[in-house]
Protein backbone atom coordinates (compact mmCIF):
# COMPACT_ATOMS: atom_id res chain seq x y z
CA UNK A 1 0.00 0.00 0.00
CA UNK A 2 1.32 3.46 -0.91
CA UNK A 3 2.22 5.79 1.93
CA UNK A 4 -0.46 8.31 0.91
CA UNK A 5 -3.14 5.61 0.94
CA UNK A 6 -2.00 4.48 4.38
CA UNK A 7 -2.20 8.05 5.68
CA UNK A 8 -5.64 8.35 4.17
CA UNK A 9 -7.03 5.30 5.93
CA UNK A 10 -5.42 6.20 9.27
CA UNK A 11 -6.78 9.72 9.19
CA UNK A 12 -10.21 8.68 8.05
CA UNK A 13 -10.55 6.19 10.88
CA UNK A 14 -10.35 8.98 13.47
CA UNK A 15 -11.58 12.11 11.69
CA UNK A 16 -14.36 11.29 9.24
CA UNK A 17 -17.72 9.95 10.31
CA UNK A 18 -20.45 10.99 7.88
CA UNK A 19 -20.37 9.38 4.43
CA UNK A 20 -17.08 7.70 5.34
CA UNK A 21 -17.56 4.76 3.00
CA UNK A 22 -17.79 6.84 -0.16
CA UNK A 23 -15.08 9.21 1.08
CA UNK A 24 -12.75 6.27 1.61
CA UNK A 25 -13.62 4.77 -1.75
CA UNK A 26 -12.97 8.03 -3.62
CA UNK A 27 -9.91 8.76 -1.49
CA UNK A 28 -8.47 5.38 -2.37
CA UNK A 29 -8.83 6.20 -6.06
CA UNK A 30 -7.58 9.79 -6.00
CA UNK A 31 -5.50 10.05 -2.82
CA UNK A 32 -2.00 9.43 -4.12
CA UNK A 33 -2.44 11.89 -7.00
CA UNK A 34 -3.92 14.52 -4.70
CA UNK A 35 -0.94 14.28 -2.35
CA UNK A 36 1.55 14.38 -5.21
CA UNK A 37 -0.13 17.51 -6.59
CA UNK A 38 -0.28 19.07 -3.14
CA UNK A 39 3.42 18.59 -2.61
CA UNK A 40 4.22 20.18 -5.97
CA UNK A 41 2.19 23.33 -5.26
CA UNK A 42 2.84 23.66 -1.54
CA UNK A 43 5.25 26.55 -2.04
CA UNK A 44 3.37 28.39 -4.78
CA UNK A 45 2.60 32.00 -3.93
CA UNK A 46 -0.82 33.63 -4.30
CA UNK A 47 -1.61 35.29 -7.60
CA UNK A 48 -4.69 37.54 -7.57
CA UNK A 49 -6.40 39.96 -9.93
CA UNK A 50 -3.95 42.67 -8.88
CA UNK A 51 -1.18 40.80 -10.69
CA UNK A 52 -2.66 41.52 -14.14
CA UNK A 53 -4.33 44.46 -15.82
CA UNK A 54 -5.94 45.00 -19.20
CA UNK A 55 -6.12 48.34 -20.97
CA UNK A 56 -9.60 47.33 -22.14
CA UNK A 57 -10.95 47.06 -18.57
CA UNK A 58 -13.18 49.87 -17.30
CA UNK A 59 -12.43 48.78 -13.73
CA UNK A 60 -9.62 49.36 -11.31
CA UNK A 61 -6.70 47.33 -10.04
CA UNK A 62 -8.79 45.16 -7.69
CA UNK A 63 -11.67 44.55 -10.11
CA UNK A 64 -12.08 41.22 -11.86
CA UNK A 65 -12.16 41.61 -15.63
CA UNK A 66 -12.89 39.14 -18.40
CA UNK A 67 -14.08 39.29 -22.00
CA UNK A 68 -16.86 37.41 -23.72
CA UNK A 69 -15.44 34.20 -25.11
CA UNK A 70 -17.23 34.14 -28.44
CA UNK A 71 -16.57 37.74 -29.53
CA UNK A 72 -14.06 38.60 -32.23
CA UNK A 73 -12.75 41.60 -34.18
CA UNK A 74 -14.72 42.23 -37.36
CA UNK A 75 -12.40 41.55 -40.32
CA UNK A 76 -13.64 44.62 -42.19
CA UNK A 77 -13.21 46.85 -39.13
CA UNK A 78 -10.57 45.34 -36.78
CA UNK A 79 -10.52 48.32 -34.43
CA UNK A 80 -14.30 48.55 -34.18
CA UNK A 81 -16.83 46.74 -31.99
CA UNK A 82 -16.43 42.98 -31.77
CA UNK A 83 -18.83 40.56 -33.48
CA UNK A 84 -20.11 37.22 -32.15
CA UNK A 85 -19.12 33.73 -33.29
CA UNK A 86 -21.09 31.45 -30.99
CA UNK A 87 -19.10 28.53 -29.60
CA UNK A 88 -15.79 29.72 -31.05
CA UNK A 89 -13.45 31.07 -28.38
CA UNK A 90 -11.28 34.07 -29.28
CA UNK A 91 -7.77 33.19 -27.99
CA UNK A 92 -6.74 36.86 -27.89
CA UNK A 93 -9.34 37.92 -25.32
CA UNK A 94 -8.19 38.86 -21.82
CA UNK A 95 -8.39 35.77 -19.60
CA UNK A 96 -5.66 36.39 -17.01
CA UNK A 97 -8.08 37.13 -14.15
CA UNK A 98 -10.19 34.09 -14.92
CA UNK A 99 -7.12 31.88 -15.04
CA UNK A 100 -5.89 33.33 -11.76
CA UNK A 101 -9.26 32.63 -10.16
CA UNK A 102 -9.26 29.05 -11.43
CA UNK A 103 -5.71 28.60 -10.13
CA UNK A 104 -6.83 29.98 -6.77
CA UNK A 105 -9.70 27.50 -6.63
CA UNK A 106 -7.52 24.59 -7.67
CA UNK A 107 -4.84 25.33 -5.07
CA UNK A 108 -7.24 25.90 -2.17
CA UNK A 109 -9.38 22.83 -2.86
CA UNK A 110 -6.37 20.60 -3.54
CA UNK A 111 -4.59 21.68 -0.36
CA UNK A 112 -7.79 21.20 1.64
CA UNK A 113 -8.20 17.73 0.14
CA UNK A 114 -4.60 16.89 1.00
CA UNK A 115 -5.21 18.07 4.56
CA UNK A 116 -8.25 15.80 4.83
CA UNK A 117 -6.22 12.87 3.59
CA UNK A 118 -3.11 13.40 5.69
CA UNK A 119 -4.07 15.62 8.62
CA UNK A 120 -1.07 17.83 7.83
CA UNK A 121 -1.86 21.41 8.74
CA UNK A 122 0.80 22.81 6.40
CA UNK A 123 -1.55 22.00 3.53
CA UNK A 124 -4.41 23.78 5.30
CA UNK A 125 -2.26 26.79 6.15
CA UNK A 126 -1.16 27.10 2.54
CA UNK A 127 -4.80 27.15 1.42
CA UNK A 128 -5.55 29.84 3.99
CA UNK A 129 -2.62 31.94 2.73
CA UNK A 130 -4.22 32.05 -0.72
CA UNK A 131 -7.70 32.73 0.68
CA UNK A 132 -6.40 35.71 2.65
CA UNK A 133 -4.64 37.12 -0.42
CA UNK A 134 -7.91 37.14 -2.37
CA UNK A 135 -10.31 38.21 0.38
CA UNK A 136 -8.49 39.75 3.35
CA UNK A 137 -5.25 41.50 2.32
CA UNK A 138 -6.25 44.97 1.09
CA UNK A 139 -3.22 45.19 -1.20
CA UNK A 140 -4.06 42.07 -3.20
CA UNK A 141 -7.75 41.30 -2.60
CA UNK A 142 -10.39 41.16 -5.31
CA UNK A 143 -13.36 43.51 -5.10
CA UNK A 144 -16.49 41.45 -4.26
CA UNK A 145 -18.38 42.01 -7.50
CA UNK A 146 -18.23 41.17 -11.21
CA UNK A 147 -19.09 44.51 -12.77
CA UNK A 148 -16.52 44.05 -15.51
CA UNK A 149 -16.87 40.37 -16.36
CA UNK A 150 -17.35 39.20 -19.95
CA UNK A 151 -17.05 42.67 -21.43
CA UNK A 152 -17.26 43.12 -25.21
CA UNK A 153 -14.91 45.58 -26.85
CA UNK A 154 -16.82 48.48 -28.32
CA UNK A 155 -20.14 47.34 -26.87
CA UNK A 156 -20.29 46.88 -23.07
CA UNK A 157 -17.89 47.16 -20.12
CA UNK A 158 -19.45 44.14 -18.40
CA UNK A 159 -22.46 41.85 -18.57
CA UNK A 160 -24.66 39.75 -16.34
CA UNK A 161 -23.53 36.61 -18.14
CA UNK A 162 -20.08 37.26 -16.70
CA UNK A 163 -21.37 36.25 -13.28
CA UNK A 164 -20.92 32.64 -14.31
CA UNK A 165 -17.17 33.17 -13.86
CA UNK A 166 -17.75 33.18 -10.09
CA UNK A 167 -18.63 29.47 -10.02
CA UNK A 168 -14.86 29.00 -9.78
CA UNK A 169 -15.13 30.00 -6.11
CA UNK A 170 -17.69 27.44 -4.96
CA UNK A 171 -14.91 24.99 -4.07
CA UNK A 172 -13.11 27.80 -2.26
CA UNK A 173 -16.25 28.38 -0.19
CA UNK A 174 -16.57 24.66 0.50
CA UNK A 175 -12.92 24.48 1.57
CA UNK A 176 -13.37 27.44 3.88
CA UNK A 177 -16.26 25.64 5.58
CA UNK A 178 -14.05 22.63 6.22
CA UNK A 179 -11.13 24.69 7.51
CA UNK A 180 -13.41 26.77 9.73
CA UNK A 181 -15.07 23.70 11.19
CA UNK A 182 -11.66 22.40 12.18
CA UNK A 183 -10.80 25.81 13.69
CA UNK A 184 -7.85 26.41 11.41
CA UNK A 185 -8.87 29.93 10.33
CA UNK A 186 -8.33 32.75 12.83
CA UNK A 187 -11.56 34.48 13.93
CA UNK A 188 -10.49 37.88 12.57
CA UNK A 189 -9.71 36.36 9.16
CA UNK A 190 -12.96 34.39 9.24
CA UNK A 191 -14.90 37.61 9.78
CA UNK A 192 -13.20 39.30 6.84
CA UNK A 193 -13.76 36.28 4.59
CA UNK A 194 -17.43 36.08 5.52
CA UNK A 195 -17.78 39.82 4.94
CA UNK A 196 -16.31 39.38 1.46
CA UNK A 197 -18.83 36.69 0.51
CA UNK A 198 -21.68 38.59 2.16
CA UNK A 199 -20.83 41.68 0.13
CA UNK A 200 -20.69 39.64 -3.05
CA UNK A 201 -24.06 38.04 -2.28
CA UNK A 202 -25.56 41.48 -1.72
CA UNK A 203 -24.22 42.61 -5.09
CA UNK A 204 -25.23 39.55 -7.09
CA UNK A 205 -28.78 39.54 -5.71
CA UNK A 206 -29.49 43.27 -6.14
CA UNK A 207 -27.47 44.57 -9.10
CA UNK A 208 -29.22 44.47 -12.52
CA UNK A 209 -26.48 42.14 -13.81
CA UNK A 210 -27.24 39.68 -11.03
CA UNK A 211 -30.99 39.89 -11.57
CA UNK A 212 -30.57 39.32 -15.30
CA UNK A 213 -28.37 36.29 -14.71
CA UNK A 214 -30.78 34.87 -12.16
CA UNK A 215 -33.56 34.95 -14.75
CA UNK A 216 -31.53 33.21 -17.48
CA UNK A 217 -33.37 30.17 -18.83
CA UNK A 218 -30.31 28.00 -19.38
CA UNK A 219 -27.11 26.99 -17.57
CA UNK A 220 -26.49 30.59 -16.53
CA UNK A 221 -29.63 30.54 -14.38
CA UNK A 222 -28.56 27.21 -12.91
CA UNK A 223 -25.10 28.54 -12.08
CA UNK A 224 -26.55 31.63 -10.42
CA UNK A 225 -28.47 29.41 -8.02
CA UNK A 226 -25.50 27.06 -7.54
CA UNK A 227 -23.02 29.78 -6.60
CA UNK A 228 -25.44 31.78 -4.45
CA UNK A 229 -26.40 28.57 -2.61
CA UNK A 230 -22.77 27.64 -1.94
CA UNK A 231 -21.85 31.12 -0.71
CA UNK A 232 -25.02 31.53 1.35
CA UNK A 233 -24.31 28.17 2.98
CA UNK A 234 -20.87 29.40 4.01
CA UNK A 235 -22.16 32.59 5.64
CA UNK A 236 -25.31 30.95 7.04
CA UNK A 237 -27.74 33.16 5.14
CA UNK A 238 -30.93 31.18 5.71
CA UNK A 239 -33.10 33.60 3.75
CA UNK A 240 -31.02 33.20 0.61
CA UNK A 241 -30.71 29.45 1.10
CA UNK A 242 -34.47 29.05 1.32
CA UNK A 243 -34.93 31.25 -1.73
CA UNK A 244 -32.40 29.28 -3.78
CA UNK A 245 -33.80 25.92 -2.76
CA UNK A 246 -37.30 27.01 -3.71
CA UNK A 247 -36.12 28.44 -7.03
CA UNK A 248 -34.12 25.32 -7.83
CA UNK A 249 -37.09 23.00 -7.30
CA UNK A 250 -39.86 25.18 -8.72
CA UNK A 251 -38.10 27.10 -11.50
CA UNK A 252 -34.78 25.58 -12.59
CA UNK A 253 -35.71 21.91 -12.82
CA UNK A 254 -39.23 22.13 -14.32
CA UNK A 255 -38.39 24.92 -16.77
CA UNK A 256 -35.04 23.66 -18.03
CA UNK A 257 -35.52 19.88 -18.15
CA UNK A 258 -37.91 18.18 -20.56
CA UNK A 259 -39.83 14.95 -20.05
CA UNK A 260 -36.84 12.89 -21.21
CA UNK A 261 -34.42 14.46 -18.73
CA UNK A 262 -32.65 16.55 -21.40
CA UNK A 263 -31.99 20.30 -21.38
CA UNK A 264 -33.43 21.54 -24.71
CA UNK A 265 -31.78 24.97 -24.56
CA UNK A 266 -28.36 23.38 -24.08
CA UNK A 267 -28.98 21.00 -26.98
CA UNK A 268 -29.58 23.99 -29.26
CA UNK A 269 -26.12 25.40 -28.65
CA UNK A 270 -23.11 24.90 -30.90
CA UNK A 271 -21.58 22.78 -28.12
CA UNK A 272 -24.62 20.72 -27.09
CA UNK A 273 -22.67 17.87 -25.52
CA UNK A 274 -20.42 19.99 -23.34
CA UNK A 275 -23.22 22.32 -22.30
CA UNK A 276 -25.49 19.40 -21.38
CA UNK A 277 -22.76 17.90 -19.20
CA UNK A 278 -22.02 21.26 -17.63
CA UNK A 279 -25.62 22.06 -16.77
CA UNK A 280 -26.25 18.61 -15.31
CA UNK A 281 -23.13 18.97 -13.16
CA UNK A 282 -24.42 22.32 -11.88
CA UNK A 283 -27.86 20.85 -11.22
CA UNK A 284 -26.48 17.91 -9.25
CA UNK A 285 -24.06 20.12 -7.30
CA UNK A 286 -26.94 22.34 -6.24
CA UNK A 287 -28.99 19.29 -5.31
CA UNK A 288 -26.05 18.06 -3.25
CA UNK A 289 -25.87 21.32 -1.32
CA UNK A 290 -29.54 21.01 -0.38
CA UNK A 291 -29.60 17.20 -0.05
CA UNK A 292 -32.39 17.04 -2.62
CA UNK A 293 -33.30 13.69 -4.19
CA UNK A 294 -36.18 13.51 -6.65
CA UNK A 295 -37.32 11.86 -9.85
CA UNK A 296 -36.25 14.74 -12.08
CA UNK A 297 -32.64 14.53 -10.97
CA UNK A 298 -32.46 10.80 -11.61
CA UNK A 299 -34.16 11.28 -14.98
CA UNK A 300 -31.51 13.84 -15.94
CA UNK A 301 -28.70 11.40 -15.17
CA UNK A 302 -30.52 8.55 -16.90
CA UNK A 303 -30.75 10.66 -20.05
CA UNK A 304 -27.11 11.70 -20.14
CA UNK A 305 -25.43 8.56 -18.81
CA UNK A 306 -25.45 6.49 -22.05
CA UNK A 307 -23.66 9.31 -23.86
CA UNK A 308 -21.00 9.51 -21.17
CA UNK A 309 -20.52 5.77 -21.08
CA UNK A 310 -20.07 5.76 -24.86
CA UNK A 311 -19.99 9.12 -26.63
CA UNK A 312 -20.52 7.44 -30.00
CA UNK A 313 -24.18 7.09 -28.99
CA UNK A 314 -24.65 10.88 -29.01
CA UNK A 315 -27.50 11.55 -31.49
CA UNK A 316 -27.03 15.32 -31.73
CA UNK A 317 -24.41 17.43 -33.55
CA UNK A 318 -20.85 17.30 -32.28
CA UNK A 319 -19.54 20.32 -30.38
CA UNK A 320 -17.76 22.83 -32.62
CA UNK A 321 -14.85 22.96 -30.14
CA UNK A 322 -13.46 20.58 -27.51
CA UNK A 323 -15.48 17.61 -28.72
CA UNK A 324 -12.55 15.23 -28.20
CA UNK A 325 -11.79 16.49 -24.68
CA UNK A 326 -15.12 15.36 -23.19
CA UNK A 327 -16.24 13.47 -21.17
CA UNK A 328 -14.21 13.55 -17.98
CA UNK A 329 -15.13 12.32 -14.49
CA UNK A 330 -18.41 14.20 -14.20
CA UNK A 331 -19.53 15.09 -10.67
CA UNK A 332 -23.13 14.30 -11.57
CA UNK A 333 -22.15 10.63 -11.83
CA UNK A 334 -20.57 10.66 -8.37
CA UNK A 335 -23.40 12.57 -6.70
CA UNK A 336 -25.90 10.43 -8.57
CA UNK A 337 -24.27 7.27 -7.26
CA UNK A 338 -24.28 8.69 -3.75
CA UNK A 339 -28.01 9.46 -3.92
CA UNK A 340 -29.39 6.63 -6.04
CA UNK A 341 -26.80 3.84 -5.59
CA UNK A 342 -26.52 3.01 -9.29
CA UNK A 343 -23.18 1.20 -9.41
CA UNK A 344 -22.86 1.74 -13.17
CA UNK A 345 -22.56 5.47 -12.64
CA UNK A 346 -19.73 5.10 -10.15
CA UNK A 347 -17.95 2.55 -12.35
CA UNK A 348 -18.03 4.94 -15.30
CA UNK A 349 -16.95 7.89 -13.13
CA UNK A 350 -14.02 5.84 -11.82
CA UNK A 351 -12.75 5.06 -15.32
CA UNK A 352 -12.85 8.62 -16.65
CA UNK A 353 -10.16 11.30 -16.38
CA UNK A 354 -10.18 12.86 -12.90
CA UNK A 355 -7.42 15.38 -13.51
CA UNK A 356 -8.00 17.01 -16.93
CA UNK A 357 -5.39 19.47 -18.17
CA UNK A 358 -7.33 21.23 -20.94
CA UNK A 359 -8.11 24.76 -19.75
CA UNK A 360 -11.63 24.84 -21.20
CA UNK A 361 -12.54 21.53 -19.61
CA UNK A 362 -11.17 22.64 -16.24
CA UNK A 363 -13.12 25.88 -16.47
CA UNK A 364 -16.37 24.06 -17.17
CA UNK A 365 -15.98 21.43 -14.46
CA UNK A 366 -17.57 22.95 -11.35
CA UNK A 367 -16.43 20.13 -9.04
CA UNK A 368 -12.77 19.24 -9.50
CA UNK A 369 -12.03 18.08 -5.95
CA UNK A 370 -14.77 15.65 -4.91
CA UNK A 371 -13.29 14.73 -1.53
CA UNK A 372 -14.18 18.10 -0.03
CA UNK A 373 -17.83 17.46 -0.96
CA UNK A 374 -17.94 14.06 0.72
CA UNK A 375 -17.03 15.07 4.27
CA UNK A 376 -19.48 15.95 7.00
CA UNK A 377 -19.78 19.72 6.69
CA UNK A 378 -22.84 19.60 4.43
Amino acid sequence: MKKSATLLLLFLSTQISAQSSLFEKVGGILGSTIIAQANRILREKPVTVTSFQSERSAGGRHDFFSEGDYWWPEPANPSGPYIQKDGLTNPDNFTAHRKAMIRFSQIVANQTSAYLISGRTDYANHAIQHIKAWMVDTTTMMSPHLLYAQAIKGKVTGRGVGIIDMIQLIEVAKSIEILEKRQLIKPADRNQIHAWFTNYLSWVTTHPYGKDEREAKNNHGTCWVMQVSAFAHLVNDEVLLNYCKDRFVKVILPNQMDERGAFPLELKRTKPYGYSLFNLDAVMTTAHIFKIKNASLKKGIDFMYPFVQDKKNWPYPQDVMYWDEWPVAAPFLLFGYQDYADARWFSTWEKLNHFPENEEVIRNLPIRNPLIWLVDSF
